[in-house]
């Protein structure tokens, strides 16, 4: 436990402070999850085998991240992240002809999957914050997950009865998860709360931002099951050990990874809505 809580607090600091700063700081961490998130994933699904060479597959996902992001970096996120996707596709298949019968199209799919499951997802943490008054709306990442988690884990052990999904995760229950999503949103409304009064000097945020993190709570907890889907499909405990206490990277961001387009796509379509004339 001791271990966990000070890795949890260093990993917690120095991520808090790259969402502080931005730009290159934040780019450059995101960037070094994202290729440990790459690594952990293709040595969980058998796209790599231990002790062998890094293969082709694996060698275009990599350059394929580090194009994304500095094509996010350089906000190059509507024709630019189409045109890669596009090119990364058709080398992983350029790959698969020349090598044939080398590799097979399971690992060539394995490939595609692992780098859009938690490399791309996980790149909208940037792209909240490179939003307007992103600087804020970031934080939207972190209380949804820990407020859906905390909320989850005190209200499901004192009175959850009814499970989950029993064979994704047996200690989960249904009132934990609707603690969990009660938990999201009231985060998000007192947060919003704080920002109207402060950023937005609108009385309607506190209830834009808790429909926001009450909804992300929702998918946040399918991406959580969906993580230990996978691990359960491949007989792993965790994904990584890169964290002391805690596992690896994508032990970490399963939940965020489909929190954050989310919250990104919602905060987007709320902001470019009118709701002066409302207010509750």
């Amino acid at each position: 436990m001791k271990t966990r809580i000070i890795s949890g607090t260093i990993l917690t600091l120095v991520a808090g402070t790259c969402m502080v700063l931005g730009g290159l700081w934040l780019i450059g961490l995101m960037t070094a999850m994202a290729l440990i998130a790459f690594f952990e994933l293709s040595r969980a699904t058998g796209l790599h085998v231990k002790g062998t060479p890094t293969n082709a597959f694996e060698s275009a996902a990599y350059v394929s991240i580090v194009v994304m992001y500095a094509f996010i970096y350089l906000d190059y996120v509507g024709i630019g992240l189409g045109l890669w996707s596009t090119i990364f596709l058709m080398f992983l298949l350029i790959i698969y002809v020349v090598k044939f019968p080398t590799y097979d199209a399971s690992q060539m799919m394995r490939a595609f999957f692992c780098v859009m499951y938690g490399p791309f997802l996980f790149s909208y943490v940037y792209r909240i914050r490179a939003l307007e008054n992103g600087q804020y709306l970031i934080w939207l990442v972190l209380i949804c997950s820990a407020l859906n988690d905390t909320f989850a884990y005190f209200i499901g052990s004192a009175i959850g009865k009814h499970k989950l999904a029993p064979k994704l995760s047996p200690k989960k229950s249904i009132e934990g998860s609707i603690g969990g999503i009660i938990g999201g949103a009231l985060g998000g409304g007192i947060y919003g709360w704080f920002l109207g009064a402060n950023v937005y000097h609108s009385t309607n945020m506190w209830w834009i931002l808790a429909i926001i993190c009450g909804l992300s709570s929702i998918i946040g907890q399918i991406g959580d099951l969906a993580a230990s889907g996978i691990k359960r499909n491949y007989n792993i405990k965790d994904y990584g050990t890169i964290i002391p206490g805690h596992g690896g990277i994508m032990d970490r961001v399963d939940s965020i990874i489909v929190t954050a387009p989310i919250i990104y796509y919602l905060s987007i379509l709320f902001m470019d809505l009118d709701f002066t004339a409302i207010s509750w």
